[in-house]
């Protein structure tokens, strides 16, 4: 690396405070995996089978940190994004099919976390949820395609910090922690259709593949903030980047799975305890905790549907974007100018305002939302098998591929998630 590009690294930004500098892509990662949609699956998994299921938060950690940090590393250490990158190494028909499988899972899932948004403030200030839902369309799309982003990376980092209101509602209730250890220690395992879907539905939610690319298109925007160009650089600032880039990640997928574990915990020692085991929405767990754990858990629960949308609906648009733009070798970058990257900036736009307008429609968002987890649990197993084959390539990596107990949970990971996609269909089709 030279010294203008080393200055540039290392140069701190001013105006930003010094933590919001340090973190990066994977801390907004691991944060935008806790969406409403999200929130909805955990509360209603903790609502259904109590604190019998909190071991599946921990189960799925080291293979989200495995995977992501496989994402990361594809980013920074090629220059390109995922689609990018199998676009050399893959047949086309493989790279658009998952391409157009990931914008309309994303779109899809956009939509939910929308309403969810919609019904959240309709909870705290009243009024009509679908006029809401379309004012946050219309501020997500006018967020990232008129923020720079040098300015929008400030503000969704500031956003990962509302999480924290579920951790909070958590602590406004008495909790069993002997029978919660219990449960963590010994794994309850109940052989129903039910239960494997939930399970279906948790992995699907914790591993998702918008993830994958919108960290490894991070990745990017950051060298290119930072005037780095890949394959120019000395081994110790790879070296640098990579610890870096692990820290980062590991912190972001903890954060995400520490919350789905309280928001989980919420739905068992308050909804299931209290005999709501169903719950469909976001918005239906905030109302429903109102009764049994008092005002304040139901505040920062509603509160708290409407922060992570903002964060994550960005996410959503953004990685769909970012994955058909590399696909038909478009300009891309939240960094751009809208002129400079129609096509990128119009993906976003398409995205995120037909997932907002979906919900003025018949169609049940939820409903949706689980024809949507079904697309993503299918398409995350090839693109997780050929992004581990991509992280042990060197034409892709260069002089560092991943180390092999990176690759061993890398390959669990897809394991895993097959394993998730042979039980949901036998499932469908039972």
């Amino acid at each position: 690396m030279d010294t203008a590009q080393h200055t540039a690294e290392e140069k701190p930004r001013s105006g930003v405070p010094s933590f919001l500098r340090k973190v990066g892509p994977g801390i907004v990662t691991g944060a935008a995996d806790d969406d409403p949609s999200g929130i909805a699956t955990y509360t209603q998994a903790g609502a259904q089978f109590g604190t019998g299921v909190l071991w599946t938060v921990f189960l799925t950690m080291p293979f989200m940190i495995a995977i992501q940090l496989v994402s990361a590393r594809i980013g920074r250490q090629s220059g390109k994004g995922i689609v990018a990158n199998l676009k050399t190494q893959a047949p086309r028909g493989f790279v658009y099919a998952i391409v157009a499988l990931l914008l309309i899972a994303n779109t899809i899932n956009i939509a939910a976390d929308i309403a969810a948004m919609g019904a959240g403030l309709e909870l705290v200030i009243g009024g009509a949820p679908q006029v809401h839902a379309l004012l946050f369309g219309v501020a997500t799309v006018l967020l990232q395609v008129f923020v720079p982003y040098r300015r929008l990376a400030p503000i969704l980092k500031w956003l990962t910090l509302s999480l924290f209101v579920y951790v909070g509602a958590a602590f406004t209730i008495r909790i069993p922690w002997g029978q919660v250890l219990h449960d963590l220690v010994v794994p309850q395992i109940v052989p129903t259709s039910a239960f494997w879907m939930t399970l279906v539905a948790i992995f699907g939610t914790t591993i998702s593949p918008y993830l994958f690319f919108w960290q490894a298109s991070q990745e990017v925007e950051e060298m290119q903030q930072q005037g780095i160009r890949p394959r120019r650089e000395k081994l110790r600032h790879i070296y640098r980047a990579i610890q870096r880039m692990r820290i980062d990640t590991v912190i972001g997928m903890l954060f995400s799975n520490t919350i789905a574990f309280f928001v989980m915990l919420m739905g068992a020692v308050v909804l299931h305890a209290g005999g709501q085991t169903d719950v469909a929405t976001a918005a239906q767990a905030a109302q429903a905790l109102r009764p049994l754990a008092g005002d304040l858990a139901f505040s920062l629960f509603a509160v708290g549907i409407i922060a992570t949308g903002m964060l994550a609906v960005p996410v959503l648009a953004s990685s769909a974007a970012y994955a058909v733009a590399e696909a038909f070798g478009w300009p891309e970058g939240l960094e751009r100018h809208w002129r400079e990257a129609r096509g990128f900036y119009g993906i976003v736009i398409v995205a995120t305002l037909v997932g907002t307008l979906l919900g003025f429609t018949p169609i049940n968002p939820m409903k949706a939302l689980v024809w949507a987890a079904v697309i993503n649990g299918v398409v995350a197993v090839p693109i997780m098998a050929a992004m581990m084959l991509l992280a042990a390539n060197p034409e892709v990596m260069g002089p560092l591929v991943v180390r092999r107990h990176t690759r061993v949970l890398g390959w669990g990971a897809v394991g895993v998630m097959a394993a998730a996609v042979v039980m949901m269909g036998r499932d469908m089709m039972g």
